[in-house]
């Protein structure tokens, strides 16, 4: 089969296209900008990329374009594949026709914490000889690819509660039919397609509604959001984390301490690289679900000594002038303080510096901006990039005092953060996007200061 996928650079679409070629397919695609790092893998891939949407790619003739999320209408090229009546599919429903379909599907879920948790899962089946297919939102270094087709039945996937395509508004994971899925999380996300939490549950509602009655549901049990989706109905079995009386893991960041618990006491314990309560509730929810599988949670524990984390959660960047410079994912204002509390635990009294770029497109209305300010609390210093938000950051940030500043213009705020800095900071750079390849400037001032 020839599949032409509109948005192929996207991190889910491009994991697509490698999990199409990797099955025999031949595959092309477009998007607006081919960019690295994805246009590099695809084309490693043997994968033709085309930049934008011209209709004249109905030339190529594919036996079926698939279209991501990414994809309005009034895209050119759409409307054409439209006008001439050609076959067309969502991502979600081709990745579940064509490759999930007769696996054991391990979904992981939540508004927080999902790509960490998938890449722990697929590493602890990896380390158990399980060899797991995966597709992943980010790129775990175990494995330094964010999907992977695999040859055996168990398939780990990200399970992403934002909307399938412009023709199926429900959420993507409704077409993963998991056999194992976790729930590590829900808050309110995702303010251009969802009213309020009450339609995210919902749409949670409705994956819990696919699983079999065999299955098993990894919950967090401090989430009420999670007990009342699940209090609307389950049929499958409900393993509860994160309960004092239940499984939890804890753990010291200053010595990397790995402790497991369940409902007699402690059952095993090791060290990790990883940091945080977030990761260890992370950690606790990857072994249930590996459990399932018929990993040991011992055996599972052991697996998390070697796991090296994703990139962009907490990665180091580099040094220069004595200066550490980290890049993490978080743009949501729980995320954010959850990185900052990891780091200041890590990092004890020194400085962090924390650069932020409001960039998801909750973040960019503004429904998050009365969080804003508390979530960067354990900041030394913020500066917070503010071009085209439509909303005041600097009035968002003001409970800040000047310990805050909003910059417009990326060379103004490099130029600010590198004035400030001294040796022993920490700066801590937080955005879903490259942020304009601000780490290496920042890396390169440091250097020539």
């Amino acid at each position: 089969m020839h599949i032409h996928i509109l948005g192929i650079c996207g991190t889910f679409m491009g994991g697509v296209a490698q999990l199409a070629r990797a099955a025999g397919h031949r595959v092309t695609g477009c998007d607006a900008s081919v960019y690295p790092p994805m246009s590099d893998q695809l084309r490693a891939a043997d994968i033709e990329l085309t930049e934008g949407y011209d209709p004249t790619q109905l030339a190529l003739a594919p036996d079926l374009f698939v279209v991501g999320n990414a994809i309005s209408r009034g895209n050119p090229l759409l409307e054409a594949i439209l006008d001439r009546g050609l076959p067309y599919v969502s991502g979600p429903q081709w990745l579940a026709e064509h490759v999930l379909q007769g696996r054991w599907v391990l979904g992981v879920a939540g508004t927080h914490g999902k790509t960490s948790t998938a890449s722990m899962l697929a590493w602890i089946l990896e380390d158990a000889g399980m060899a797991p297919g995966f597709l992943i939102g980010g790129v775990p270094l175990n494995f330094s690819v964010s999907a992977r087709l695999g040859d055996t039945p168990f398939f780990v996937i990200e399970a992403d509660e934002y909307d399938t395509a412009f023709c199926d508004k429900r959420s993507k994971f409704v077409h993963y039919r998991p056999r194992t899925l976790v729930m590590n999380n829900l808050e309110f996300d995702h303010a251009d397609i969802f009213a309020d939490l009450a339609a995210i549950e919902t749409q949670f509602h409705h994956l819990v509604r696919t699983l079999p009655a065999s299955g098993l549901i990894v919950s967090n049990a401090r989430e009420e959001s999670l007990n009342r989706v699940l209090a609307r109905g389950c049929w499958t079995e409900v393993q509860r984390f994160n309960s004092p009386e239940g499984y939890r893991v804890s753990g010291d960041d200053r010595d990397g301490s790995l402790v497991l618990h369940g409902p007699g006491g402690e059952l095993a314990r090791t060290t990790w690289s990883l940091a945080g309560e977030h990761n260890r509730a992370n950690a606790c929810a990857a072994l249930l679900a590996a459990r399932h599988v018929g990993v040991t949670l011992e055996q599972g524990l052991d697996s998390l000594s070697r796991f090296q984390n994703v990139k962009r959660r907490l990665e180091v960047r580099g040094q220069a002038a004595g200066v550490t410079v980290y890049d993490d994912f978080a743009h949501h204002p729980t995320a954010i303080a959850t990185t900052l509390a990891g780091l200041r635990r890590k990092v004890g009294d020194a400085r962090i510096l924390a650069v932020l770029e409001p960039r998801s497109n909750t973040m960019k209305l503004g429904t998050m901006k009365d969080r804003l300010a508390a979530s960067l609390e354990l900041a030394d210093r913020v500066y917070c990039y503010g071009a085209q938000l439509g909303w005041d950051a600097a009035g968002a940030l003001a409970a800040l005092g000047d310990r805050a500043r909003v910059e417009d213009d990326l060379e103004r705020l490099v130029a600010g953060v590198v004035a400030e800095a001294r040796a022993g900071d920490q700066i801590l750079v937080m955005s879903n996007g490259g942020f304009g390849g601000i780490h290496a400037r920042l890396l390169e001032k440091l250097a020539a200061a």
